[in-house]
Order: C-alpha cells, then sequence, then structure tokens
C-alpha cells in the first residue's frame, strides 16, 4: 500500500477540519508545521462532511475544503458528504 495524504493551511478555520479528520481516520499520521497540517494515512484517508459540521458547529459545504487546500495525494472519491483519497495498487 501507498501513503495518501491531504495538506491544508495551518490556521483558525482548519483547526477543527482536522479535529474532524483525525476522528475518522484513528490511523492517520498529523504533522503540524508552521503554515500547513498534512494528514497521511496507509491506502486510505475519509474526510466527512457530517464530523467537520459537529466540529464546527454549522453546515459546510465540502467544497469549502478548496479554500485552505493546499494539496493532496490520492485517487479522488468526492461527493457532497466525503471525500475519499485512496491508492489502488
Amino acid at each position: 500500500m501507498s501513503t495518501v495524504f491531504i495538506i491544508l493551511q495551518a490556521n483558525e478555520d482548519t483547526r477543527p477540519i482536522v479535529d474532524a479528520i483525525e476522528q475518522d481516520n484513528p490511523l492517520a499520521e498529523v504533522i503540524h508545521e508552521p503554515a500547513m497540517v498534512k494528514v497521511q494515512a496507509e491506502g486510505r484517508l475519509v474526510v466527512r462532511r457530517e464530523t467537520i459540521e459537529e466540529e464546527i458547529g454549522r453546515e459546510f459545504d465540502m467544497q469549502e475544503l478548496n479554500i485552505n487546500l493546499i494539496t493532496l495525494s490520492g485517487n479522488v472519491d468526492e461527493d457532497e458528504d466525503a471525500l475519499t483519497l485512496t491508492w489502488n495498487s
């Protein structure tokens, strides 16, 4: 398996998003840098709208991720409820 990841800007808006990603991906590794946060996992990483909404306390449109998104790696499957990164071997 290969590592998939998402990198977001490190700011107040992304803090609850990273927390939500950690909740949904307990085996993921979170790497905090001065200006960015990288969340990586082996093979699969899921970003769920519902969990983000619980963290931020309001409705969340998955397209809002793009505001603070730096880059990502993996095969992307995206709809209004989740963004899933996978690595097909």
